[in-house]
């Protein structure tokens, strides 16, 4: 019998042997981390929603498969990255739809302060800002913490397009984000490699 204190592990176990429980309790664990990496990726609530439906779906199909090499959360990432980014192939002939400064987003911590919130709206904007090549690296390692490896492996392409998609996107946050480090500074910085923290990161396995 599963329990809201089964490991992950457990619980991709227990639905393979047909627990009706295990994997609703999984996606309850999972659901708001996976919702907002989706959101980052494809900038449209209503496109993020599709793929996360999408990847949970794929998730519940292929779970008998999993075979622990990997932790169950890198597993559900990728699952939801590849979502994400058949969306961006299927829409590139059509507008991005920009994601609204307030309404559906991430959810926000209880205990966030109004800075500690607008800080995230304004990094939230300069990732959209660049392109899905960079961002979609970006966010699986100076968001959400995997390395570069990791990376390279849900993303299907080699360690060094890795760190290169994410040198250029990251000159790029430096420009946009410099104020954040001197709100009397000009945010026109030279390029050269962002401070890490300037976006704000949530090392892989927290929350656990």
């Amino acid at each position: 019998m599963t329990t809201a204190a089964s490991s992950d592990a457990d619980l991709i176990a227990a639905h393979a042997a047909g627990d009706p429980r295990a994997f609703g309790e999984l996606v309850r664990r999972h659901r708001d981390r996976m919702w907002a990496v989706a959101l980052r990726t494809l900038r449209d609530p209503e496109e993020a929603s599709d793929a996360l439906q999408e990847a949970f779906i794929s998730a519940f199909r292929a779970a008998s498969s999993f075979r622990a090499e990997s932790q169950v959360t890198t597993w559900l990432h990728r699952i939801v990255v590849n979502a994400c980014l058949d969306r961006v192939r299927r829409r590139q002939a059509r507008p991005t739809v920009p994601l609204p400064e307030t309404g559906p987003g991430e959810p926000a911590a209880p205990r966030d302060s109004m800075s500690e919130r607008e800080t995230r709206l304004v990094v939230q904007k300069a990732l959209h800002q660049l392109s899905e090549d960079q961002r979609v690296p970006i966010v699986l390692v100076d968001v959400e913490g995997y390395s570069v490896a990791e990376t390279a492996k849900m993303l299907g392409i080699a360690e060094g397009t890795v760190k290169s998609r994410c040198a250029r996107g990251r000159a790029k946050l430096a420009k946009v984000l410099g104020h954040l480090r001197n709100p009397d500074a000009d945010a026109n910085v030279p390029d050269g490699a962002v401070d890490r923290r300037d976006v704000p990161v949530r090392r892989h396995g927290e929350g656990r």
